[in-house]
């Protein structure tokens, strides 16, 4: 029986799968929903796609539009508040939209005008402390949107640096633990990555205010010499034990640990690139670093029980773009 273009799957062979986005212009980001089974992309043509993806197929499910500018990344909630896809633009704004029914979207809620230039980069908290994003800009401030019990969404500033925010990272649940006081509330935290070529560590108090971590400094054995492209948190696996990923302008990228609350952040270089590093993505289980550097390659790299870093493989980036600035 003859099946219509809209319903053919894309079949591929066993291995990796390299989707035709259909997009019009540079793609900037692609990000997997929790279960895997989602695709969102998005690019300079101003829209967001999304791709139904099994381990042999995927195929277009919806076209989403509403950014007055390129979209340089997406962000996909926790499913405990349905599916919510966040995505940030060079117009300033932080759109959230929602999968209502199997390919029928709609927008949930729009922040435009949320920074004075261009939202760089979004990213949803751990659902253990509700709906909430952190969205980075290049007027130099980080956006905290959250939602509230009337439906309505809060915004709180963070003041990072004059250059501006390229990146930010949530800390995992569970990354910190008062042992004398275990039953204390444990308060959300970031990492951002910016143009004056430094990684910062903040934390939201008691008041609900956010402000820098000053009780850990973050040591400058190490450091970037151009701009921070990309910060990640990796999963939490001890407690009190926390390490940080940041890729940078500057071709290196850098492991940072902190062995115990309020200790030093402390860096050791993961290994110096032939061009700039875009991106950096820790696994579920924060064993295994993906790395996306500006020669076209995916590299995996895992660390050993000596602590030495190790490279595993390497993907060819066919049709890589260049990031935004």
């Amino acid at each position: 029986m003859a099946a219509t273009t809209s319903e053919i799957a894309q079949e591929t062979p066993a291995g990796p799968i390299y989707v035709d986005t259909q997009h019009e212009d540079l793609v900037h980001d692609a990000q997997l929903d929790y279960y895997g089974c989602k695709l969102a992309t998005c690019s300079s043509d101003r829209t967001i796609k999304i791709y139904n993806v099994s381990e042999a197929s995927y195929e277009l499910s919806a076209t989403l539009q509403g950014h007055e500018g390129p979209v340089w990344q997406v962000s996909w909630s926790h499913p405990k508040f349905g599916v919510i896809l966040a995505s940030c633009s060079f117009d300033g704004s932080v759109l959230f939209h929602r999968e209502t029914r199997p390919r029928d979207w709609t927008l949930l809620h729009a922040a435009r005008h949320l920074h004075e230039s261009s939202v760089n980069g979004i990213a949803f908290a751990p659902h253990e402390f509700g709906l909430m994003a952190a969205a980075a800009s290049s007027d130099g401030r980080v956006s905290v949107l959250t939602h509230q019990p009337d439906n309505s969404w809060s915004v709180d500033y963070i003041q990072d640096n004059a250059l501006g925010v390229i990146s930010v990272s949530w800390a995992p649940s569970g990354a910190y633990y008062d042992s004398n006081n275990p039953d204390a509330a444990e308060f959300p935290r970031l990492v951002t990555g910016g143009c004056d070529n430094r990684i910062r560590f903040w934390e939201q108090q008691e008041s609900g205010q956010w402000s820098e971590d000053t009780h850990s400094p973050v040591s400058k054995e190490f450091y970037h010499s151009d701009w921070v492209r990309d910060v990640a948190w990796a999963p939490s696996i001890l407690p009190n034990v926390n390490v940080v990923a940041s890729c940078s302008e500057d071709r290196t990228v850098l492991i940072w640990t902190q062995n115990g609350q309020h200790e030093e952040w402390k860096a050791i270089l993961l290994h110096t690139f032939d061009s700039p590093v875009w991106k950096v993505s820790w696994s579920v289980t924060g064993h295994m670093l993906a790395v996306s550097s500006g020669d076209n390659d995916v590299s995996l790299w895992k660390a050993g029980i000596d602590g030495t870093w190790s490279k595993m493989d390497t993907m060819a980036d066919t049709g890589a773009s260049q990031p935004r600035e």
